[in-house]
């Protein structure tokens, strides 16, 4: 297994999507689908000799920078993988562009689950291995965070990093290397460590689905889209599954692995200590707070207007849009974008023309940091809160001393608050120019801006529910798809990765 270190990371992703062109070839074999099993199986054989090929000659390649090495395979990963992913997805559909496919790849690789095409259009196999690529995507976010992210205190990490002193703020070659020199071993670890979690608990999820009714395509394909949080469905969503509201039920449990990453990082202990520290984590009690207040809000509004329609005692039509608000809530707050079948009933009790926007709202705020969840993370918005707080005490109390959460408090309430502040100014000016790229490929002002918080967070059903009607993607012209696969792309990696690639340190010798 380490000798496999001695490739670069980006000829490993190629040799895992290769191998994973497989599964979709069974799968057709079975229902005898020769088309598709004839298209994944000469896609991924031609894939895995491409791969071996480069990876003799690239084998014990030496980069002089490891950090900027995996970062730049990162951004390479989400612009170069959707070509190759796309050659079998062409090949099988045979009746859309090569362009289409590339999009669906794009919005499959980075789990944001905007799709192109009618779930009839493509047949099961085809629809799985879009769950796949997704599924593949997520497992992706979850090693490269912890390998990657963390030690360079990027996709959130950097709001809980101890700020340094101005004279360290530029780092040495010594330092850079002690710090960063082993993040090929951190990348074999966490692999060997979360891989078998990943697939644990969609195999778990997988077979529930299944005991609830579900048809097995359907729920691996289910399965893999709410592990990884891209909303990917073979029937259109949760409207049309046969698992019911007992389906539905566990998908919910499942959702809480996009608030926190103390649901399945390794180190902090299991039953009990694992329970404690998820309580305690302050994504996680942002997440509850949101699960609690706009369900409730919504859930009132409901009940007072069917006070009005004289619809009290329908106690079945008050538990359908209680329980459409929460699992909805807490599906757009993970930015998979599933809708419970119960919407229907929430939206129909509601006073709003467009209920939608709440959920928009949810999807910018977004799930855990180094989890598959996509927005701008639950850790940032609660540094933000918590600075908003302690100033609006300063203006009760100017000469007051805050000093609760000790030096971890003040580091978020300060430096934390700060970077946050920065990184959602960020967010906000992607949101600006994207909006502006696409009015200018002849969207209007509504499709523009669902659209860009569709892809910059990571949401593709927000096109659904976001807008007064739904948005198709399909009926989008060309040149804003190619400016929304760039926003996908963007809101996967985040604009702190690409200004981190700017920072002159790492390109020097």
């Amino acid at each position: 297994m380490r000798r496999i270190l001695d490739v670069p990371l980006i000829v490993i992703l190629m040799g895992i999507s290769a191998l994973m062109m497989y599964l979709p070839v069974f799968h057709a074999v079975t229902v005898r689908d020769w088309l598709a099993a004839r298209s994944f199986f000469y896609s991924g054989t031609l894939l895995l000799t491409l791969t071996i090929f480069i990876g003799i000659a690239t084998y014990h390649l030496k980069a002089r920078n490891l950090a900027r090495s995996h970062l730049l395979a990162l951004l390479i990963t989400y612009t170069l993988m959707p070509v190759l992913l796309a050659l079998p997805f062409y090949e099988a559909v045979r009746t859309t562009s090569f362009f289409n496919a590339w999009f669906e790849m794009v919005a499959s690789l980075t789990t944001t689950g905007a799709t192109l095409f009618e779930p009839d259009r493509l047949s099961e196999s085809v629809h799985l291995w879009r769950a796949t690529v997704g599924w593949m995507g997520g497992l992706f976010i979850w090693v490269t965070a912890g390998a990657i992210l963390a030690p360079l205190n990027l996709g959130g990490f950097e709001v809980t990093s101890i700020a340094r002193g101005q004279g360290d703020a530029r780092l040495t070659r010594e330092m850079h290397h002690a710090r960063f020199g082993d993040s090929r071993e951190r990348l074999l670890k966490l692999a060997l460590q979360m891989g078998p979690v990943y697939i644990g608990l969609t195999l778990t999820l997988w077979i529930g689905l299944v005991i609830c009714g579900e048809r097995p395509l359907v729920a691996i394909c289910h399965a893999m889209s709410i592990l990884s949080t891209s909303g990917i469905s073979p029937v259109g969503g949760l409207e049309a599954a046969q698992s019911g509201l007992m389906g539905e039920a566990l998908i919910f449990l499942f959702f809480g692995f996009a608030l926190t990453r103390k649901t399945f990082w390794a180190g902090y202990g299991w039953g009990v200590d694992r329970m404690r520290a998820i309580l305690r984590d302050v994504e996680a009690r942002m997440g509850f707070f949101c699960l609690i207040i706009l369900p409730a809000a919504l859930f009132l509004r409901h009940w007072i207007g069917a006070f009005e329609v004289d619809d009290v005692a329908d106690l079945r039509a008050a538990f359908g849009a209680l329980w459409g608000a929460v699992f909805t809530t807490l599906s757009f707050l993970s930015t998979t974008g599933f809708s419970s079948a119960e919407w229907a009933v929430t939206q129909s009790w509601s006073g709003l023309e467009t209920p939608g926007t709440v959920m928009m709202g949810l999807a910018l705020v977004g799930g855990g940091v180094a989890t598959t969840a996509g927005g701008v993370k639950l850790l940032r918005v609660y540094a933000l809160y918590r600075h908003g707080h302690r100033e609006m005490e300063r203006l009760v109390l100017p000469h007051s001393v805050g000093g609760e959460g000790g030096a971890f408090g003040r580091h978020i309430r300060r430096e934390g608050a700060y970077i946050a502040w920065i990184f959602f100014m960020l967010f906000a000016l992607s949101l600006t120019a994207v909006s502006a790229m696409l009015a200018a490929a002849g969207l209007n002002f509504e499709q523009s801006i669902v659209l860009s918080l569709a892809a910059l967070s990571t949401t593709g059903p927000v096109a659904q529910v976001g807008g007064e009607v739904p948005i198709l993607y399909a009926s989008i012209p060309d040149a804003a798809k190619a400016v929304l696969a760039g926003a996908m792309v963007l809101g996967r990696v985040e604009a702190l990765v690409i200004i981190a690639l700017l920072n002159p340190e790492f390109w020097r010798n």
